[in-house]
């Protein structure tokens, strides 16, 4: 399930960065449109503007050779009509003559109503000061007057063309149709103009404004263009927000989809292990249900067995194994409850299970028991259960060695634990199955049903709260199994 689950995933992740790497393409190419668009715009602008400036030199040269032509009006005995028609064709540009003093001699291509007002007229010449230098018009005698022009109807018309067309265009690169951040500066990329698709409020600030300009350069994002100021100004501009989510969207997507399996596959198990503990505490219940009532007859045949006067010795080991059976079944009673725990002395509690074990095994088997501390170890435990998971290890250890062979039993104080090492030199256990030992239903026997190591975890980690683990295992060398209990 898992792998057909990563197959599916695989493709769909394929499939869906396909998908993505197109619409991404589709955009790249959108922002590359819209970045050539303003490259050939910035283009027309230069050369409307340089037809603009050469229509400025025209009219400049119109005003003069209108001056020259008033000063050979000037002259006396001219009237050469080619001066005439010079100074009568000049309806364009608004002109205005002055003498030494400032005062307005004459003037041309105003409007007449206005002209009359004399305050009006001497804001008219201030405007033209403001413009453009004067034509210096010698008369005689050292005698000068002073001629003002300014931009005609038509150049002024032209000039609100031109003007108009670098606001578009500020404004069409700040909102723009493929919907890209830009940044539009003056030539020391610094003086930010105008900007697009970015938070208003950062960009306010000066660090952000440096480093979103640093990161449109690291990524070759320029386009370099001159207006009618004649100064270089920058374009900088980066992948949109949205090109940006659609990279990222597959991995996201399949994120939230792997965070949703996970949590199903978690409940899942938890489900799985909470019916398996119904499973065994049923099982267990039941099992100790009906060894009661055998047990209870075999009890009363021992009785009876006294009374007739049968072997002292043989009636004392039946009664020892009766004892030993009402503990089992006292076992299988407390499993599914919550044991009591009592403080033992753990030496003790195990010198009690392996003088149990001695007198039902093989002389061939040689159990001890040692305490590498010198204090006494005492640890909370259930006694009947504890000596349950001693009695298991104990038992798998002697098929383990095929009957021959030595078990050790070693107790360590590691100040808020205590260990309880159980070793044998039995056949060993492969790395690979150090964790498998210990699931429901392995086993190496050909009569078993896998239980006992599942339930020594059980035991050990669901009712003393501490770990059971193997702590080494080496073929045919033995097998120690480390037991860690809270002190």
């Amino acid at each position: 399930m898992f792998l057909a689950a990563m197959i599916i995933i695989g493709v769909s992740l394929w499939y869906n960065l396909r998908l993505v790497d197109k619409i991404a393409k589709d955009e790249q190419g959108k922002a590359r449109l819209w970045a050539n668009a303003i490259r050939e715009k910035a283009n027309f602008i230069i050369r409307t503007d340089s037809i603009f400036q050469t229509i400025a030199v025209s009219e400049r040269k119109k005003v003069e050779l209108w001056a020259e032509a008033t000063k050979e009006l000037g002259k006396e005995n001219n009237v050469n009509p080619f001066v005439l028609e010079v100074i009568k064709n000049n309806e364009e540009v608004p002109v205005i003559l002055t003498d030494m003093k400032g005062k307005i001699t004459s003037w041309r291509n105003l409007d007449v109503q206005k002209a009359r007002d004399t305050t009006w007229l001497r804001e008219q010449l201030d405007t033209m000061k403001s413009q453009y230098s004067p034509i210096v018009i010698d008369i005689y005698a050292g005698q000068k007057n002073f001629l003002y022009y300014k931009d005609s109807r038509v150049f002024s018309s032209l000039k609100n063309v031109i003007n108009s067309l670098i606001r578009s265009f500020i404004n069409e690169v700040a909102v723009n149709s493929a919907s890209v951040p830009v940044v539009y500066t003056d030539s020391t990329r610094k003086g930010v103009i105008a900007f697009g698709n970015l938070d208003s409020v950062k960009m306010k600030t000066p660090a952000f404004r440096e480093q979103t300009i640093a990161d449109m350069i690291s990524k070759s994002n320029v386009i370099e263009v001159t207006l009618g100021n004649k100064e270089k100004n920058y374009i900088f501009y980066e992948d949109s927000f949205l090109l940006k989510q659609i990279k990222y969207y597959p991995f996201v997507q399949f994120a939230i989809i792997g965070m949703f399996l996970l949590i199903a596959y978690t409940l899942f198990s938890t489900a799985r292990r909470s019916e398996q503990n119904q499973v065994w505490v049923g099982l267990a219940k039941e099992t100790a249900h009906q060894l009661g009532t055998p047990l209870s007859s075999l009890i009363g045949w021992l009785e009876y067995m006294k009374l007739k006067g049968a072997d002292e010795e043989m009636t004392r080991e039946i009664g020892r194994d009766i004892g030993r059976l009402e503990m089992i079944t006292d076992r299988f009673s407390k499993i599914g409850s919550v044991p009591k725990l009592e403080k033992d002395n753990l030496q003790d509690a195990l010198e009690e299970v392996v003088n149990y074990l001695r007198t039902r095994t093989t002389d061939k088997v040689v159990f001890s028991v040692r305490n590498e501390s010198p204090a006494v170890v005492m640890a909370p435990i259930n006694k009947p259960l504890f000596s349950w998971v001693i009695e298991n290890l104990c038992r798998n250890a002697v098929d383990a060695m095929s009957g021959t062979g030595r078990i050790e039993i070693v107790i360590s104080d590691q100040n808020q634990f205590a260990y309880v090492d159980v070793t044998d030199s039995g056949k060993g256990i492969p790395k690979s199955r150090f964790k498998t030992i210990f699931e429901p239903g392995y086993t190496t026997k050909q009569r078993g049903w896998g239980l006992g190591l599942s339930l020594t975890k059980r035991i050990i980690e669901n009712y003393h709260d501490g770990k059971i683990f193997v702590k080494w295992s080496e073929p045919q060398k033995g097998t120690s199994f480390r037991i860690v209990l809270k002190k």
